[in-house]
């Protein structure tokens, strides 16, 4: 048994006994990730550390419930985190109810050397940008791997609207992007970001 899961197998075990300086380890511990997990979710501070805390609020209420056999106790801790930034999202935000088809979406695609180009936290800065909708269905299908399908079923929307707010996320991060890159005084034709 490698350290990190003694040292997790032991603190989860302190949670289990509701002991306080064991839960504040566990929080600092992942709190780190988890907190940069859920920036991408909300453009607010504030809505980003209430999800947080939320979400770790559930990972104590449900420590017992963990069970080494079944996965790994960090992505255990995630899948809370993104679940609860899901639920945060599905209260805060109010989706339109327009139909959209695939037809009025157009796959957008962002040249490798713009991105190559931008910080980690220009990035997220500009992901934070997006309409929270938007920017919803965008981590939830580009960062975190859900389906169209499965992001539908989470936010209460139909599969196209998700399509179309994950085409027009990759529109206005284009545009976002090949602003950014212009205003660092990148040359404009490598940073042209096409179709």
């Amino acid at each position: 048994m490698d350290l990190f899961v003694k040292q997790s197998t032991k603190l989860v075990k302190g949670c289990i006994a509701n002991d306080r300086a064991a839960q504040e380890d566990l929080y600092k511990l992942f709190y780190a990730e988890m907190i940069r997990l859920c920036y991408r979710y909300f453009k607010t501070d504030e809505l980003a550390k209430e999800a947080l805390n939320a979400g770790f609020l559930k990972v104590f209420q449900h420590i017992g419930s963990f069970d080494y056999k079944k996965g790994d106790l960090h992505t255990w801790i995630k899948t809370i985190i993104v679940r609860t930034c899901i639920d945060l999202n599905r209260r805060e935000l109010k989706f339109a109810t327009e139909k959209w088809t695939t037809e009025e979406t157009e796959d957008v695609f962002i040249l490798p050397a713009a991105l190559q180009k931008l910080y980690a936290e220009d990035l997220v800065n500009s992901i934070r940008m997006l309409p929270a909708a938007t920017q919803a269905v965008f981590n939830l299908y580009v960062i975190d791997g859900y389906s169209h399908k499965e992001i539908g079923e989470q936010l209460n929307i139909g599969e196209s609207t998700s399509r179309w707010h994950l085409a027009e996320a990759k529109k206005q991060l284009r545009e976002l992007l090949s602003h950014g890159a212009k205003s660092n005084g990148y040359p404009s034709e490598k940073n042209k970001i096409t179709k």
